[in-house]
């Protein structure tokens, strides 16, 4: 066979990173280069927050420079500061307070747990559906309306000061375990109207589908309602623990010996009141991280309902 000049003569071979080559480098997109315009708008940005920031730290100091001379040219203010600012006895009181702190720190840690469970089962009793559970809804509907209405102060006074008034045996006469008791009765009874909240949020139509699955009504509860519910009343939650932070200090009147009650003692000695502005100060100083921390949860959640996220 005779084979002609153009057929015998071979086609030159693509060089590599060519188009068309077959490492398909042709095929990918330029790089995104932002337009001027978009440059010029980033950089406006940039300096209107950098402006921004200036001026609230100069408009933050002014204002601080402006209270510290009205404060401290105030008539009365060296009888102020000797009474609740005097650095003697904040030297004395810190230690002590802090040695105190403890004890309200394992009563929020125990309380808080207690109070989270006993909320929990309460919520769950007032949810119940049927005749036959009406009492224990009555029951748990009384406990929560009660608690809600007695005043804590008076509550820690009959637990701590009345219980061992009755002299009981068996019974305990510890103002830690009365008190955190007391604190544990109250803060259920708010918990519980919050876990309530959350339970009867979610909607209908997920206990159906539960129960349409072949779930009993319990496993519903436990795997489906419950879960949506708590995610969603986590905010709520992070702000009763940190009023029960608080309200630990008020065990001091049984005689616990916590931050509050140690200051209280520097002060019946001294009658100078600057330890109970230390105790204050470290009380605050223990709450602000939990409350950004709450605030921080908050905005998380508000982001992701915005978003269409889960909540």
């Amino acid at each position: 066979m005779t084979v002609t000049k153009e057929e015998s003569q071979e086609e030159p071979e693509e060089e590599p990173g060519e188009p068309g080559a077959d490492s398909g480098e042709g095929d990918m997109p330029e790089a995104y280069v932002p337009s001027q315009r978009r440059l010029e708008r980033e950089r406006h940005k940039r300096v209107r927050a950098r402006r921004a920031t200036a001026i609230a730290a100069l408009s933050t100091l002014v204002t601080g420079v402006v209270l510290y001379l009205v404060v401290v040219n105030a008539p009365g203010w060296s009888r102020t500061k000797e009474t609740f600012f005097n650095g003697q006895y904040a030297r004395e009181a810190f230690p002590k307070v802090l040695e105190g702190l403890w004890l309200n720190v394992r009563l929020l840690l125990i309380c808080g747990a207690a109070v989270l469970v006993l909320g929990m089962l309460i919520a769950i009793a007032r949810t119940l559906r049927g005749p036959v559970f009406f009492p224990v809804r009555a029951l748990a509907a009384a406990y929560t309306d009660f608690f809600r209405g007695l005043p804590l102060i008076i509550n820690l006074m009959i637990v701590v000061l009345g219980v061992p008034a009755l002299r009981l045996q068996g019974v305990t006469v510890d103002p830690v375990l009365l008190g955190g008791t007391a604190l544990t009765l109250t803060y259920s009874a708010y918990v519980a109207e919050v876990f309530r909240a959350g339970i009867e949020s979610v909607h209908p139509s997920q206990r159906a589908a539960a129960r349409s699955l072949g779930l009993t009504n319990r496993q519903a509860l436990r795997y489906v309602v419950l879960p949506q519910a708590v995610r969603r009343q986590v905010p709520p939650l992070l702000n009763d623990l940190v009023s029960l932070q608080k309200d630990t200090g008020l065990v001091s009147i049984g005689g616990a010996v916590d931050a509050v009650r140690a200051a209280d003692i520097i002060v019946g000695r001294s009658l100078n009141y600057t330890p109970y502005i230390v105790a204050g100060l470290v009380f605050v100083a223990l709450t602000i991280p939990m409350t950004r921390f709450t605030d921080w949860i908050t905005a998380r959640m508000d982001r992701q309902r915005a978003q269409g996220g889960t909540i």
